[in-house]
């Protein structure tokens, strides 16, 4: 027969297994145990670090209220525990255990029901799950949620009363007592711990414009300018054209260099960047620096890996400056043909209408560009070719095969 509740819902204080209290208005502690939960939560709230408070907020209430064992768990949105951190168990423990606890047993119940639990011996309770093996052995048991806001953002779990068979009912009040400053000062450090974050991802962005719209412009102006001088000389001194043009060669890798900084600097914007969304980006850069009127067609695809995108970036980017750098073109234009169910490799085109040029040759008298490409596209196992353009002009084609085909024939 199940034991009787009361009016208000409550079970009887006498069915012991289950004791339900309202952390609302927690009696006062009081004397030497009023003092140590004060020196706990003053210690605590010193700290800013979330993993330090976590870790002390463990250490602190084991001994204020007498247990063996002390443990907090946070869980994920489905409700699975994601940390669990302890205290009164040694690392060599912790490590025979094995995972982290899967919020079964005690701990899924305070999770699933969120409220206090005290139990006097969780070996004989119903909803005991059992412990994994080299699990120390463990009898009496308290646990509390840890709530701020309306949100419940931890557990507390003590167990192994020292001195005595179980837990009072005024120590499950302690500790309600105690998530409730807990959840205070673990709350604060997520704020610090974001504002951090926030001021540290203010200052990469800060830095990566200040590159991307000083240094990076400076550089093209600078290329553009020694282009000039590498036209004026091509007629009357060859050798020293060729250091212009490897000159500009360097400096356009040192552009390359540069947004790879800023991709590292700016991970939340550009790490994960789609093909598409990263193409238009270049065009629009190069467009900003050149008379050449550049257009782009993509098709829809199932986005590559992020180093396949990586590389296929640099590749328009060092096949575009090309474009603008030696070609004489009016136009280009930037293809992306996705996978077919016939042919599943991915298709990146870079077409222009100038006066074309010999690969072969323009390796031959040292220019890098192409060298560059080609070791890019090896990088991810694709092919590239540089042919004439159906109209005059250039058609690079990089093949990255075995993308998966969308079925569309």
């Amino acid at each position: 027969m199940a034991p009787r509740r009361t009016a208000a819902g409550r079970l009887p204080g006498w069915y012991r297994p289950e004791v339900e209290t309202a952390a609302a208005d927690p009696a006062p502690p009081s004397g030497s145990v009023r003092d140590a939960l004060d020196a706990a939560v003053r210690g605590i709230a010193g700290l800013a670090s979330v993993d330090d408070v976590l870790q002390l907020i463990v250490d602190r209430v084991r001994p204020v209220i007498g247990a063996q064992y002390a443990a907090l768990g946070i869980v994920d949105d489905t409700g699975r525990i994601e940390r669990f951190i302890t205290s009164g168990m040694d690392a060599a423990t912790r490590r025979a255990i094995g995972p982290l606890p899967e919020g079964h047993g005690m701990l899924g119940l305070i999770i699933h029901e969120n409220r206090s639990f005290r139990i006097s011996d969780i070996n004989r309770d119903p909803h005991r799950y059992g412990f994994p093996p080299n699990h120390p052995p463990m009898s009496s048991f308290l646990g509390t949620p840890i709530v701020y806001g309306g949100e419940t953002i931890g557990r507390l779990y003590l167990t192994n009363k020292i001195g005595a068979p179980e837990f009072s009912d005024d120590e499950l009040r302690l500790l309600e007592t105690f998530a409730l400053h807990a959840g205070i000062a673990m709350t604060n450090a997520r704020l610090l711990d974001r504002s951090r974050l926030l001021a540290v991802a203010e200052e990469r962005d800060r830095i990566s414009k200040d590159l991307h719209d000083g240094i990076i412009q400076n550089l093209y102006a600078v290329s553009l300018a020694l282009e000039d001088v590498a036209d004026q000389l091509q007629l009357e001194d060859h050798d020293s054209a060729g250091k212009v043009d490897r000159a500009i060669d360097s400096i356009h890798h040192a552009i390359g260099d540069i947004r790879n900084f800023i991709v590292g600097l700016r991970p939340d914007v550009m790490v994960g960047i789609a093909l598409g969304a990263g193409l238009a980006s270049i065009v629009d850069e190069v467009r900003q620096h050149t008379s050449v009127a550049i257009s782009m067609d993509v098709e829809e695809i199932d986005e590559p890996e992020p180093e396949i995108t990586s590389h296929l970036l640099a590749l328009t980017s060092e096949g575009l400056s090309n474009v603008v750098r030696h070609s004489g073109a009016t136009s280009a234009h930037v293809v992306v043909i996705a996978p077919t169910a016939t042919d599943d490799g991915l298709w990146l085109i870079i077409e222009d209408d100038g006066r074309g040029f010999d690969p072969e040759a323009v390796s031959r008298h040292g220019h890098q560009g192409l060298a560059n490409m080609r070791d890019r596209a090896a990088a991810i196992g694709a092919s590239i070719s540089w042919q004439p353009g159906p109209t005059g002009g250039t058609r690079v084609v990089i093949g990255v095969p075995q993308m998966g085909g969308n079925g569309e024939g």
